[in-house]
């Protein structure tokens, strides 16, 4: 059978086949009044598709842990009971299909308050009711025509400690059984991680152990609630594409980087690192190619020991089927193969040889 679909276990949690979805936002949910932030009808159809179509585990998009963590007025949220309720609808129909529900827990930082893409994408006008102010480890913005975060206090950062762990537990209840901690793309935890972003000269910023604080604290308050059977990932931007840019004044997170976390995170009791790349900065030059962030993954996984899944245009089965044979990492995470094909796992396994369950009402379609 091909790798692809042999099961893979995590402390007790198995988890059918190595095919599983990417955390994508879908900037779909309402932004104002006792719904903002609320799973609904879009969401559930987006999600069940895949899951019908045998993906192994789905991770849901980025969900805020607070309001202001969001970034985009329509994003997900997890930081109240009406949104866990709604995602109960989600991750029941997922587990009927045999696909394992997670989300990834999220905090924007100074990337929050951006407008939708196919409204641009840019900053919400600070004017727009839809808007509001941005934090950050410093008051550096994005990038131009961005505005400057408020610089977090350390009685902040506590507060949003508190909050990632509050979001997990809030997680449990609404039936998920993977959480991940998006540290990747430039957001909040991406962002006290990086030295471009982390101009800090107190305890959370400046050495290498000083700006990881913040994320190891998140990563301790989350596994102190999320229970031991279950895993927790953390997803990573393995380097911010910065090192080779003479212009910028200061380099940022590397792959070097990267390996020496991911010990630490190993130790912290993370089970799985989703190696990602990029997003923390505009000006960065990334060489976009087939598998192109493959290589870190594969790095992370033979030097620490820690699983790793693979993400970044991996789009064909057989692609996929040798990253897994060949020990690069012991997961794919398929994000825009999976919107332009929901059943891309039933198409793989069709061509390979495997199995993924399928629903009775599909069966006359093998």
């Amino acid at each position: 059978m091909s790798t692809l679909f042999e099961p893979y276990t995590l402390r007790t949690l198995t988890i059918p086949n190595r095919i599983w979805m990417a955390p994508m936002c879908q900037y779909s949910a309402e932004v104002f009044g006792p719904n903002a932030g609320v799973a609904h009808d879009w969401h559930f159809a987006h999600y069940a598709a895949r899951a019908a179509g045998g993906t192994g585990l789905i991770l849901v998009e980025a969900t805020a842990v607070s309001p202001e963590g969001r970034i985009s007025p329509a994003d997900l949220g997890i930081w109240n009971d009406r949104q866990v309720e709604a995602f109960r609808r989600v991750t029941a129909f997922l587990e009927s299909q045999g696909t394992v529900p997670g989300i990834q827990l999220a905090h924007a930082g100074r990337k929050a308050s951006t407008d939708r893409p196919w409204r641009g994408g840019g900053p919400v006008a600070a004017d727009d009711p839809e808007s509001w102010q941005t934090v950050a480890p410093s008051p550096v913005p994005y990038g131009e025509g961005h505005p400057v975060p408020s610089e977090l206090t350390t009685d902040q950062i506590q507060e949003i400690v508190g909050q990632f762990a509050d979001a997990a537990r809030r997680a449990l209840a609404a039936g998920f059984k993977v959480a991940e901690l998006h540290g990747a793309h430039g957001y909040l935890i991406g962002e006290f991680l990086s030295p471009h972003s982390n101009h800090r000269t107190d305890e959370y910023g400046g050495s290498f152990e000083n700006r990881t604080r913040f994320a190891l604290e998140v990563v301790d308050a989350v596994r102190a609630v999320w229970p031991e059977e279950l895993p927790l990932f953390f997803r990573i931007s393995a380097t911010d594409w910065l090192t080779e840019n003479p212009e910028d004044e200061r380099n940022g997170w590397t792959a070097d980087d990267t390996v020496r976390f991911a010990h630490e995170l190993l130790a912290h009791g993370v089970d799985l690192l989703d190696v990602s790349t990029g997003g923390l900065a505009p000006r960065a030059r990334i060489p976009v190619g087939p598998g192109y962030q493959v290589p870190f993954a594969e790095r992370v996984r033979t030097e620490t020991g820690l699983p790793v899944a693979a993400v970044g245009l991996i789009t064909d089965p057989v692609q996929a089927e040798k990253i897994l044979a060949d020990g690069q990492a012991d997961a794919v995470l398929l994000g825009r193969e999976l919107l332009r094909n929901p059943s891309f796992a039933r198409q793989a396994a069709r061509e390979l040889g495997g199995e993924v369950h399928t629903p009775d009402q599909y069966g006359w379609a093998i």
